[in-house]
């Protein structure tokens, strides 16, 4: 008998999940399929309903059901409880368990990548958004190596209430795009956590880099395209940057072992889809 495993969100089609957990599966000769379903908001309920009867084994969340799709599961890790957004979900018969993978998946990559900073502690971060990709990193970056973590979103009101989440164990205001733009210099990773760029026709450049500093990593939690508008002008500038390929991968194993008990090869993983994948 073959396991299933989803990911639900919209859009999906883009989404390298099937791929990554699928040749994991053949790797550790489970018998398992991973689909992506194109899941819009207005389904989303429904949709859950079909997951919960159908016997999968689990699924993954994404944009935009993050947060939405709480108040559709039986229970929450304290993690997931914490942030406020799900992304990924056991299902023990036909009791639905939400966790949250993406920040503890976020920071593995980053040290992956930028071992450093794995060394540091009371960096300044700047946030870009303020979604359920947002709340999660935040947290995990309050707990380990920020003292300040700032949040720009063009909904100011948004902004105002992740930055309020933060405040209870690091410094954080929220700012506007402009104030963010003239204080770039004060941090030391820049974050975009929105979908802006996901779609190529409609990525722009959110901040001017003119201010910031020479060291400054930039990190888009997109990673199809491989580079976005925020990563290219930053590439352009001579800083280092950073696409969302770790997180997915580092999230995914995550979820995976939860689902399997087993833990799959994450570093081989990225590179694998880094040559064979990404535009």
């Amino acid at each position: 008998m073959t396991d299933q495993y989803r990911l639900i969100g919209a859009p999906v089609a883009h989404s390298l999940s099937p791929v990554m957990h699928n040749y994991w599966f053949r790797s550790l000769e489970i018998s398992a399929y991973y689909q992506a379903d194109l899941v819009t908001r207005d389904e989303l309920e429904q949709a859950v309903m079909q997951i919960r009867a159908s016997g999968i084994k689990g699924f993954n969340v994404t944009f935009p059901h993050k947060k939405s799709i709480l108040l559709l599961l039986d229970e929450l890790s304290e993690r997931a409880r914490l942030i406020g957004a799900v992304n990924t979900v056991v299902c023990a018969g036909s009791r639905l368990i939400g966790y949250n993978t993406d920040g503890v998946g976020f920071l593995q990559g980053l040290f992956h990548h930028f071992p450093n900073l794995a060394q540091k502690q009371h960096l300044s971060v700047l946030m870009i958004g303020a979604g359920g990709a947002a709340y999660s990193v935040a947290q995990i970056l309050s707990e380990t190596i920020a003292e300040r973590i700032d949040i720009c979103n063009r909904t100011m009101e948004k902004a105002f209430h992740l930055s309020a989440a933060c405040g209870a164990s690091v410094l954080s205001d929220a700012l506007t795009f402009a104030q963010a733009e003239q204080h770039l210099d004060q941090y030391q990773i820049v974050i975009n956590t929105t979908s802006v760029g996901l779609m190529p026709e409609q990525d722009h450049l959110l901040i001017r880099l003119d201010h910031a500093c020479r060291h400054t990593v930039f990190v888009d939690l997109i990673y199809q395209p491989r580079r976005t508008a925020l990563l290219k002008e930053a590439e352009r500038h001579g800083f280092p940057v950073l696409n969302g390929l770790s997180m997915l991968v580092y999230q995914g194993a995550l979820a995976f072992q939860m689902w399997t008990q087993l833990v799959p090869d994450s570093r081989s993983m990225e590179s694998y889809l880094e040559n064979n994948y990404l535009s």
